[in-house]
């Protein structure tokens, strides 16, 4: 019987370090990497973007993990999940579609690792609340313990960082 994939979701506010997190640890353990397709989809954009644009990126973001999973690897982060569309989504539109909150429901994630704000704010043309950090935080905290999802804070520099996620995930390799 083939061993089940070991998925890590990076999950938080905005300028928390998921990024630079998920690759430094794909790096690390030869991993499977989903990078963040937000990103890639605004910096095409040629206008603000609008709920329905969101809601296309949860729906690639999905299907970007989905493939991840094939065929199997040992391990995968995903560099932002479901978790973080859904906020987005009901923060800037005070909504999110059904099939979003079924999907995150099944998202099957084994270990959240859940970006602290104590990293200082990195200005970037994508990034939207500089001032409302702690307030999302406290959304996502809220949420994972509400949904009853596996997830632990990473806080610390960025080498602090890594350190205790590679501790965490190590745990679960074990």
């Amino acid at each position: 019987m083939p061993e089940k994939t070991l998925t890590i979701g990076i999950t938080g506010p905005e300028s928390t370090g998921k990024s630079t997190l998920a690759e430094q640890l794909a790096n690390y353990y030869g991993a499977v990497w989903v990078p963040e397709y937000a990103r890639a989809y605004l910096a095409d954009l040629q206008r603000p973007y609008t709920q329905a644009d969101v809601e296309k990126i949860a729906v690639e973001q999905l299907d970007r993990m989905n493939k991840a999973l094939k065929p199997a690897p040992k391990l995968v982060f995903y560099d932002t999940e479901l978790l973080v569309l859904k906020i987005w989504l009901e923060n800037a539109y005070g909504t999110s579609p059904a099939w979003l909150r079924q999907a995150l429901h099944q998202q099957n994630i084994d270990l959240y690792l859940l970006m602290d704000v104590d990293l200082p704010w990195e200005p970037d043309p994508q990034r939207e609340h500089p001032h409302l950090r702690q307030f999302f935080y406290d959304w996502y905290q809220r949420e994972l313990l509400a949904l009853k999802l596996n997830f632990v804070t990473i806080s610390g520099s960025y080498t602090a960082r890594f350190e205790a996620a590679r501790q965490q995930i190590d745990k679960l390799l074990i």
